[in-house]
């Protein structure tokens, strides 16, 4: 027993700062996808690539090592495109020009939104409203019509009203102001969506998947009002249910946490972690799959 223990090569400073790094690495991976939709994508490919690598040592298979080893290369390169949005929205945080950030959107406009929306649903005109948090949509904007106006009930409401020429795009809010109107928001790609969603509800899921904004959207078939938020979306919202969730997502002050803090709340999407930090999003939690 002695000499087994004598033979154990123990790590110096330097490995025991690579175990370490490896380890903070690993946790912070799984906590990247846990409760993601990539979870299960990332969940596949591991046990895919042991079961192969387990093969190839106990059998002595080769050849099948050998093309392991040279498909190393193009697995990471699939793995940046299978887990492109949540490697984004991370990045998107990281690349921010501000070292504090300023929750762009105003309480004040919350009564003014819910009040057009409001107006909107019983006239059963479809709408899209896109609130702007921390990450910008310049990119978006550029695409539409500048506005550049104080956000009222009235204005939101002209926008949308059938036949006028912005009242098939979307509109974003930043702050107190409408920015752009006209605007096309990305579409969603999961396949494992609702068919009965139309093109507005996958556009506010598509918006929300790609930044942290939170996207109104009116049926104009049934009038009823949809929020989405992270990539959630929550169907035959009321009034005082939207106002409630609005005021719940846009009163988060961020203006006490730095950029790294910012990663780490985008990083943590876990249903738990969600919960906590947003009280509204248990309720968006619970429609998701409607």
């Amino acid at each position: 027993m002695l000499r087994w223990i004598e033979q154990l090569h123990l790590p110096g400073w330097s490995g025991v700062v690579e175990i370490v790094f490896l380890a903070v690495a690993f946790y912070y991976l799984i906590r990247f996808f846990r409760g993601t939709r990539g979870a299960a994508v990332l969940s596949g490919l591991v046990l895919v690539v042991l079961l192969l690598l387990a093969l190839t040592h106990w059998f002595h298979l080769n050849t099948l090592s050998w093309l392991l080893q040279r498909f190393s290369v193009y697995l990471a390169v699939a793995f940046l495109i299978i887990f492109q949005p949540e490697i984004r929205r991370a990045l998107a945080e990281l690349g921010k020009q501000s070292v504090f950030g300023t929750n762009s959107a105003s309480l004040s406009v919350v009564d003014d939104i819910v009040k057009a929306v409001n107006e909107l649903a019983d006239q059963k005109i479809g709408a899209l409203i896109a609130i702007e948090r921390e990450i910008g949509t310049r990119h978006i904007q550029d695409a539409g019509t500048p506005i550049d106006s104080v956000v009222t009930p009235e204005l939101l409401s002209s926008i949308f009203f059938p036949n006028t020429p912005l009242h098939d795009g979307g509109v974003i809010i930043r702050g107190t102001r409408i920015v752009a109107a006209g605007c096309v928001f990305p579409l969603t790609q999961r396949t494992e969506l609702s068919k009965s969603l139309g093109m507005r509800h996958r556009a506010a899921i598509g918006f929300t998947e790609e930044t942290d904004a939170v996207v109104i959207s009116v049926s104009e078939e049934t009038g009823a009002i949809s929020v989405a938020y992270r990539g959630r979306l929550s169907r035959g919202i009321d009034e005082a249910r939207l106002h409630r969730i609005l005021a719940s997502i846009l009163s988060r002050s961020s203006a006490d946490r730095n950029r790294w803090q910012r990663v780490r709340d985008t990083l943590d999407l876990t249903p738990a972690a969600v919960a906590k930090t947003e009280a509204a999003l248990a309720e968006l939690a619970d429609d998701d799959e409607r």
